[in-house]
């Protein structure tokens, strides 16, 4: 697999063990610095330089969602029918299992934001498990997810893997970061340990991989069981 991702922000890049280091930090203002390539972005065009606040008064009002990353806005295209169902199987299958358990499970009409880096997104799902944090008093717009959960497609695969991810990786509150493939049968892990971040990967439709934030195994099968054509 090939990833989008500059050199200063990687330890190494592989399969299964890849170990990634926090972004550093522009020592004026402590926070992280990371240029987004347009190309790469939700293969949208960005519109306008706003500020943070303009942008979420616009946002608030828009009938359609975009994101935001350092006075830019992006367009979210739309998503594929294979993208939507595995989103909703994840949902179902993690609801389930944090039922009776002090976490909460959301999806991609959440809002998160991180103010190290300015970035506003729309993960697929977000898991929390401490007491939620919001911006404001809006309560839209999610500070401290512990699990944020991306569905990968043709148009946003190397932005989730690279740069996206660069951006979240400064969330302290963030314990994995997870993508599943909308294509084949493939789903990733990245867990924090400490300043690094710890690949793990299953191929498959038997494959199995482990979100230690929830005490959760799951199985591929759960995730993609409403799309079962796929390759691999």
């Amino acid at each position: 697999v090939t990833n989008w991702l500059p050199r200063q922000y990687a330890n190494g890049i592989g399969a299964a063990g890849l170990v990634l280091r926090n972004e550093p930090e522009n020592k004026r203002t402590g926070k992280s610095e990371l240029t987004l390539p347009k190309a790469k972005i939700m293969s949208a065009v960005a519109k306008s330089q706003l500020s943070e606040k303009d942008y979420l008064a616009l946002e608030r009002k828009a009938p359609t969602k975009s994101e935001y990353y350092k006075g830019e806005v992006f367009a979210m295209s739309g998503a594929s029918k294979e993208h939507n169902k595995i989103v909703a199987s994840t949902i179902v299958e993690i609801g389930q299992h944090l039922k009776g358990k002090k976490c909460s499970i959301m999806p991609s009409d959440t809002h998160v934001y991180n103010p190290l880096n300015t970035l506003f997104t729309y993960p697929d799902v977000v898991v929390t498990c401490e007491e939620e944090e919001y911006l404001d008093t809006e309560f839209d717009t999610l500070l401290n997810p512990t699990i944020i959960i991306e569905v990968l497609s043709k148009s946003t695969e190397d932005y989730d893997r690279g740069t996206k991810f660069a951006l979240y990786r400064s969330i302290p509150s963030l314990k994995h970061y997870v993508l599943f493939s909308s294509l084949q049968y493939l789903a990733e892990v990245y867990t924090r340990d400490g300043d690094t971040w710890v690949l793990t990967t299953a191929n498959g439709w038997d494959g199995t991989l482990f979100l230690s934030a929830i005490d959760y195994h799951f199985k591929i099968s759960d995730m993609y069981f409403q799309v079962p054509n796929l390759e691999g």
